[in-house]
């Protein structure tokens, strides 16, 4: 008894190796980044997490970076009367004692001209430099087209 739960233990901790990670630079804490899997004609893609700032002073995402794309840039989506758009913007403030989502429809990084097509099970490096926190380099899990959410899920 006492093996197969130590089997099934690791079965279940490599198994995980491959999901969300949490990377912490300073205060700010960089949750569960992600993108998702696109056709092989779209050479780009997009990225996703949440930062949260658990400091007392705000901060600002001010560059991204990729050596899987061309140009990687901060982008957010918004609807007009009949149309989204997505436009590229500057920076991306972070409170503090607040969380920011980049997400699909929202927020997010924006990859063009990437060097292979995104494919699902797989991770690339993402730089993010931060104006106060400084940089670091998050790796970004490439998830199947149909997840919505960031997660995998399977029945």
């Amino acid at each position: 008894m006492a093996t197969r739960l130590l089997v099934f233990s690791a079965l279940f901790a490599c198994s995980t190796l491959g999901m969300a990670q949490d990377y912490q630079l300073g205060e700010l804490l960089i949750s569960n980044p992600w993108s998702r899997e696109l056709p092989v004609e779209l050479p780009g893609g997009s990225a996703y997490f949440t930062v949260s700032n658990l400091g007392n002073q705000s901060d600002r995402l001010i560059a991204v970076s990729s050596s899987r794309a061309q140009q990687a840039k901060l982008h957010t989506q918004a609807a007009t009367d009949v149309l989204m758009s997505m436009q590229h913007v500057a920076v991306m403030d972070i409170p503090a004692q607040a969380q920011v989502t980049l997400q699909p429809g929202g927020n997010h990084v924006m990859l063009s001209g990437t060097d292979q097509p995104l494919k699902a099970g797989e991770q690339f490096p993402l730089m993010l430099e931060f104006e106060r926190a400084g940089k670091v380099e998050v790796l970004v899990n490439v998830q199947p087209a149909e997840a919505q959410d960031g997660h995998a899920h399977s029945h």
